[in-house]
């Protein structure tokens, strides 16, 4: 019985940590970043071609204020997975995921398989939460600007033959609803193509570490999640792998069922 409870102590941990860390990052950095940056540029800040972190940033909140005007819904197909330390798929899930703007989103499952109690305790859980929160409070807490963030453009990286700047984003406070890591934000539409970091906050007692990576694919001019990885080191558990794949998008077309092709 202790045992049980252990583990379910740890399961409720790993939820709130996704429900926290997953949803409000992938959110709010595409299509709901609506804020403008705060505070004024150094003279002596680094830049690439002319650009400061701010200033890269300043213009990716502009063009994703335009692009989420334009998005008025879409379809996809989402596989929630997690494994174990030995790298074995522990439960998995497939849903489709139908959202309509300007913040909802319902889920219909496909199919599941593995552990039923980290299907309902985790990913139930993290589903359950999308679907309940829209635009609220602790998104705007958690947007991509200068209210909540310090930007350093460190470089610049070709990914997926797209060339991006690099900035170093570090939250102006502790926060469970920021985090410390990098950005790659296309040269061209100022799209988030990839984040990667960790919470600037610890969440729980049974969490040791959590890092991140986000990937995301543009798919007719929008920037949509492709593959979200989260580590986490859970105290007395061990390691576990949380994955999300994003496949079969259909944008803005709500009877047609053929898949649009990335770009």
């Amino acid at each position: 019985m202790k045992q049980r409870q252990l583990r379910t102590s740890r399961l409720v941990a790993l939820a709130y940590l996704l429900i926290v860390w997953v949803s409000a990052p992938i959110a709010v950095s595409q299509s709901l970043v609506n804020e403008t940056t705060m505070g004024g540029t150094s003279a002596n800040a680094p830049a690439v071609d002319g650009l400061t972190g701010d200033e890269i940033v300043a213009q990716m909140i502009e063009r994703n204020r335009v692009r989420n005007e334009h998005l008025r819904s879409y379809s996809a197909v989402r596989r929630y997975k997690i494994r174990n330390p030995d790298g074995r798929v522990s439960a998995e899930t497939v849903v489709r995921v139908d959202y309509q703007a300007p913040g909802t989103k319902t889920f219909q499952k496909v199919s599941e398989e593995g552990s039923w109690v980290v299907r309902r305790m985790v990913f139930d859980r993290l589903m359950q939460s999308e679907e309940e929160t829209s635009t609220g409070e602790e998104r705007r807490d958690s947007a991509i600007s200068g209210k909540n963030y310090n930007f350093t453009v460190i470089g610049e990286e070709n990914l997926a033959a797209r060339r991006c700047f690099i900035v170093e984003a570090k939250p102006k406070r502790t926060d469970k609803y920021l985090f410390e890591g990098t950005l790659w934000i296309d040269a061209q539409d100022f799209g988030i193509a990839k984040i990667s970091g960790h919470p600037a906050a610890k969440l729980s007692f049974w969490i040791n570490r959590a890092e991140f990576v986000r990937q995301f694919q543009r798919i007719d001019g929008f920037w949509l999640p492709d593959l979200d990885d989260t580590v986490v080191d859970i105290r007395i558990h061990g390691r576990r792998e949380f994955r999300i794949e994003h496949e079969q998008y259909v944008i803005n077309a709500p009877n047609d069922l053929r898949p649009r092709q990335r770009e």
